[in-house]
């Protein structure tokens, strides 16, 4: 069987919106993939350090998954929420017990847009306000009222919203305001901050959502303790806590299995959502909640395809495989390993502004050499320079100067090593060219 990429591109172009971006210059059509590695369609072997969006969480083709979806698919592949599913049940049982929160509900969803959507409803239902505090540079979905509390401007399509949104500072430690400032200096500003901001405003706040670790935004996060000193603030007033972990979530930050537990010293958020590694591929989100807020909803509602059997069993089976493997413990030492290898290189490269990250979740922001100003270009040429060698990145922050590296977890130690080689490569082949037009 032939296949024309070029053609598949036109076709994509005449039917697809103008809005839907495609990596590189000539976009790739991955036709099957294993354990870390993906092939295309002309047959070019690639390591894969983003998993569809850090989506892949255990690994391509891992067989303990696609078993238990053909399994499943064998037997039944849909029956909606009107009726019992064992599946169902036993997924929301485990992760309501994972999630730390005391009586916990779960409501499946099929994405993490969804998830969030979800969440702002019982949020602003369960506290009869449309008021929401968001993070600034955050990202929680592409539905209409997840671009309302949207603070990154490059993925907000539109400023009409359901919400009245208000952002604060903290998600982003090594640019802004306080910036300079030590942990301890930092935390009790952006808390100043959000006092100030809650005494501008008229009637009760429902919800601060926000990211332990902004993903789009180019995996930026606050010092660890930001977020219960903000529950300490919101708790006086009666403000749920939305903690996103549809990035963080699973272990991949390696340190913790949530994200919320590097500020754990006020508990667990009010509400969890989750969604990408936990299907490994397979489109499965949720929320999770006290149940005195999950069951505030005094009108009907169901879900068709949340909850669906098949990927019910996927998220089961990649479940167990993540706990019985120790994936986090993996995340946090390979992803030690490669954080350490990546600052190596970095050190002699005035491309790279900054590395941050822990465990396999690791930002990479990218500048114009000699200078502090972001450089989107530059992270261009890095993702086809990573490309052309064998390797496959992501990217994000604002304007799209971060490359974003999200490996599956089980990335062994060589792998770690031979990708760190790769984008070392390419980092070094972009600062040549930025140097060479620069003189030009």
């Amino acid at each position: 069987m032939t296949h024309d990429t070029g053609s598949l591109h036109a076709r994509h172009r005449a039917v697809m919106p103008s809005w839907l971006s495609l990596y590189y210059a000539q976009p790739l059509e991955l036709t099957h993939g294993e354990g870390r590695h993906v092939w295309d369609a002309e047959g070019n072997r690639y390591l894969d350090f983003f998993g569809g969006i850090l989506t892949t969480m255990t690994a391509h083709a891992l067989p303990e998954v696609t078993k238990a979806v053909g399994e499943q698919a064998g037997r039944i592949l849909h029956t909606s929420t009107l009726y019992l599913s064992r599946p169902m049940v036993e997924l929301a049982e485990r992760i309501a017990a994972l999630s730390g929160i005391p009586d916990a509900r779960v409501f499946f969803t099929t994405s993490g847009t969804e998830a969030n959507d979800a969440a702002l409803l019982l949020a602003t239902t369960h506290r009869r306000s449309n008021q929401v505090l968001a993070m600034r540079n955050s990202y929680h979905g592409r539905s209409f009222s997840t671009v309302a509390i949207t603070g990154n401007q490059s993925w907000s399509p539109t400023s009409l919203s359901p919400l009245q949104t208000l952002y604060v500072h903290g998600g982003v430690r090594s640019r802004g305001p306080y910036a300079d400032l030590g942990d301890p200096e930092y935390i009790a500003a952006c808390v100043a901050d959000l006092e100030d901001m809650l005494q501008q405003t008229a009637g009760g706040v429902a919800a601060l959502i926000a990211e332990p670790v902004q993903g789009v935004g180019g995996f930026t996060a606050p010092p660890d303790g930001l977020y219960a000193a903000f529950r300490e603030v919101l708790a006086r007033e009666g403000i749920l806590w939305i903690s996103d972990e549809v990035q963080t979530g699973w272990g991949r930050t390696g340190d913790h299995f949530w994200g919320w537990q590097a500020h754990a010293e006020s508990g667990p958020p009010d509400l969890l959502t989750f969604a990408k590694g936990i299907g490994n591929g397979m489109s499965l989100g949720g929320v999770v909640a006290r149940a005195e807020i999950m069951n505030c909803l005094s009108a009907n509602s169901i879900s068709t395809f949340g909850g669906s059997p098949i990927t019910m069993a996927a998220g089961l089976a990649n479940l167990n495989y993540l706990l019985e493997h120790d994936l986090q413990g993996n995340a946090r030492r390979v992803g030690g390993l490669l954080i350490e290898r990546l600052r190596a290189v970095a050190a002699g490269l005035d491309v790279v502004r900054e590395i941050r990250g822990r465990g396999l979740m690791i930002g990479i922001e990218l500048v114009r050499p000699g200078t502090d100003e972001p450089s989107p270009e530059a992270a261009t040429l890095v993702l086809e320079a990573a490309r052309e060698r064998g390797l496959l990145v992501g990217k994000g922050g604002q304007g799209g100067a971060v490359l974003r590296i999200a490996p599956p977890l089980t990335l062994t130690v060589a792998e770690a090593e031979q990708g760190a080689e790769l984008l070392a490569d390419a980092l070094r082949q972009t600062q040549r060219q930025l140097a060479d037009a620069s003189e030009s």
